[in-house]
């Protein structure tokens, strides 16, 4: 159980389905987080460069635009390296992927109650 008395990291989703998105975005702020949302890697490095309370990138691996979920992870982790990742797919072949370095993956459809858990524990590691 997340403690929401506590001061939460902003979750960013990167998805570019948006009813996909939409649902997560209303799993992680049910679970106490705030959260951003992008529909592409694009959108997603502009907004992580405007907010710096962004903690955890929580991406799609497979999206339109000038890099996939993948890339995002690996260009997020090389230039702001505290901002935890989460990385979800449904198409993709999590032990075949190069991710980065204590990135944490979940198949789709979501398996809500582990992904909160997960966003919690990363929630306090990051306090």
């Amino acid at each position: 159980m997340i403690d929401k008395s506590k001061n939460l990291p902003a979750v960013l989703v990167v998805e570019d389905e948006p009813l996909i998105r939409m649902e997560a975005v209303d799993m992680i702020e049910d679970a106490g987080f705030k959260v951003y949302e992008a529909g592409s890697a694009d959108v997603a490095i502009e907004l992580i460069g405007k907010h710096d309370d962004i903690g955890i990138l929580f991406t799609d691996i497979d999206m339109p635009g000038s890099m996939d979920g993948l890339k995002l992870a690996a260009y997020v982790k090389d230039r702001w390296p505290p901002v935890a990742i989460v990385i979800a797919s449904g198409k993709v072949d999590f032990t075949v992927m190069k991710v980065p370095e204590g990135s944490t993956f979940f198949p789709k459809p979501y398996p809500t109650d582990k992904i909160i858990k997960a966003l919690g524990d990363i929630a306090q590691k990051l306090a």
